[in-house]
């Protein structure tokens, strides 16, 4: 395994292995010997770093989520595992009342949410401090530095080492992270969005904005992360649920432009040279990119996990890269 660091601050800065294992489905629809299981195998292989969120994953059984919180504090607890692992989390985008399809009428990031929601995801994970935690959603109505002095002092009381964004467009980060620093409070540090080697849309209306989609990596994110190398990103849902490897996966029309066959035919051929798999390469161009990216990858078996684990290994020529990323 390979490691980098997130965060600046020697107080709250971590450590983290350069892949990412996602607890999304953890507890719901992989049980529980199988989510230890894959968990276990993550650790084996050297891997620190796993992602959850309070919502997960209420669409599934109709809940308000907590699911995956809940499985990975008793695997931690069962595990003995301690400060070596860091845990991420969000909020806000947990439902006010159970729903199985996407919800709108969530919590959101008002300061008694903040406080409230932390507090419970700290019980469930059984952690005194949470590792990591994101704001998960945009939707609100309060003002960006109630929000800022909120997350800010939970890192000052100790109940959270780093800050981070998720699902946010491009200005709403800038804006927030501005008004921390002129404040001098701790901002957000790690920015988790989806991205991956074949780049969609991301004009078409999402199903809480009109705008757009908030939660795809688009160039304005791209330009602020290159204008900033402090921040660190991660990619989440980076093999495209299995569309790379998959006949019975197909792209959806967001990837119905014409970049999309150009980047295949590039993949295709990285693929052919290496032996590796797709989903792979895409992983190893990911780490290895000029903004490089932490790969965030879930797994339904240890053998899926063991097929992305082997990507931290898989080196790319310059050669191979700079035909990767020169193809549109």
């Amino acid at each position: 395994m390979r490691y980098r660091t997130i965060g600046k601050d020697p107080a709250t800065r971590r450590e983290v292995s350069v892949l990412s294992l996602g607890a999304m489905l953890f507890g719901t629809i992989t049980d529980e010997a199988t989510s230890f299981a894959i968990l276990d195998r993550f650790v084996e292989a050297g891997g620190t770093f796993i992602d959850t969120s309070n919502n997960y994953a209420y669409w599934v059984n109709g809940t308000q989520g907590g699911e995956s919180e809940e499985l990975l504090g008793r695997w931690r607890r069962s595990r003995g595992a301690g400060d070596e692992l860091t845990i991420a989390t969000k909020l806000g985008g947990r439902p006010l009342a159970p729903s199985a399809t996407m919800a709108l009428d969530v919590e959101g990031l008002s300061a008694k949410s903040i406080r409230e929601s932390s507090e419970r995801s700290r019980e469930r994970l059984g952690m005194e401090k949470l590792d990591l935690l994101y704001a998960h959603t945009q939707i609100t109505s309060v003002p960006t530095q109630e929000i800022v002095e909120s997350f800010a002092g939970l890192v000052t009381e100790g109940a959270v080492g780093l800050l981070g964004a998720s699902n946010h467009y491009a200005w709403r980060v800038a804006e927030a992270r501005s008004l921390a620093a002129a404040a001098g409070l701790p901002g957000y540090e790690v920015l988790q969005y989806h991205h991956s080697y074949l780049r969609q849309r991301t004009d078409f209306p999402s199903r809480r904005s009109p705008d757009g989609q908030e939660g795809v990596l688009s160039g304005d994110h791209l330009s602020y992360l290159r204008s900033d190398p402090e921040l660190a990103l991660v990619a989440y849902s980076p093999l495209l649920g299995g569309a790379y490897v998959r006949e019975d996966k197909p792209l959806g029309s967001e990837f119905d432009h014409s970049g999309t066959p150009v980047r295949l035919a590039a993949l295709r051929q990285v693929v052919k040279e290496t032996g590796a798999t797709a989903n792979q390469v895409v992983l190893s161009w990911l780490i290895g990119s000029e903004i490089p990216a932490i790969p965030l990858v879930g797994a339904s078996s240890v053998a899926q996990l063991d097929e992305s684990l082997a990507a931290v290994d898989l080196e790319l020529t310059a050669e191979q890269r700079e035909r990767l990323d020169a193809a549109y």
